[in-house]
């Protein structure tokens, strides 16, 4: 077993290829270029329109090779769920969509393990931080006021009610 290489990139769900970034990278190395470009989109097939974090390992003796894909950025699963192409160039002041509270909930169930929040509460925060940062309103009010609501207790009911489905 020799030296292992190990690249990470984000890439459009299914729609890698062997231009940057990843064919310069992969290019000096002993393996099928191709073949790693058919594996990646393979396995990132599902997240279609949405950037998504791939690490390739490399064996540098033999050509082997192993992928690994994450979970995509909050802000692409924001933007996925909600149907937005983009969020606001400024938040503080154009706000391009509105999310609601349940969703927020969702997502952050789904990038649970990815998230530095302890629980439920913590998490679901954290993505209604990327969504402020994005123009994004939650149940059309301000972001920012949302999370002090969940710090104050007013979303209890709701987060208890999320936890339950966990």
């Amino acid at each position: 077993m020799g030296d292992k290489t190990t690249i990470s990139t984000l890439v459009e769900g299914g729609q890698a290829s062997a231009g940057p970034p990843l064919g310069p990278e992969l290019g000096p190395l002993p393996v099928d270029v191709g073949a790693v470009v058919n594996a990646i989109n393979d396995k990132t097939a599902d997240f279609e329109g949405m950037e998504v974090p791939v690490d390739v390992t490399i064996d540098e003796d033999t050509g082997d090779f192993e992928i690994e894909v994450g979970k995509p950025p909050i802000a692409a699963l924001v933007k996925d769920e909600i149907g937005l192409e983009s969020g606001s160039g400024e938040p503080n002041k154009t706000k391009v969509a509105d999310m609601d509270f349940s969703t927020a909930c969702k997502l952050a169930r789904m990038k649970d393990t990815d998230l530095l929040a302890m629980d439920l509460h913590g998490a679901v925060k954290e993505v209604i931080g990327s969504a402020q940062s994005m123009g994004i309103t939650v149940d059309g009010k301000d972001a920012y006021d949302v999370q002090q609501e969940i710090d104050a207790g007013e979303y209890d009911e709701e987060l208890e009610q999320e936890e339950g489905l966990e």
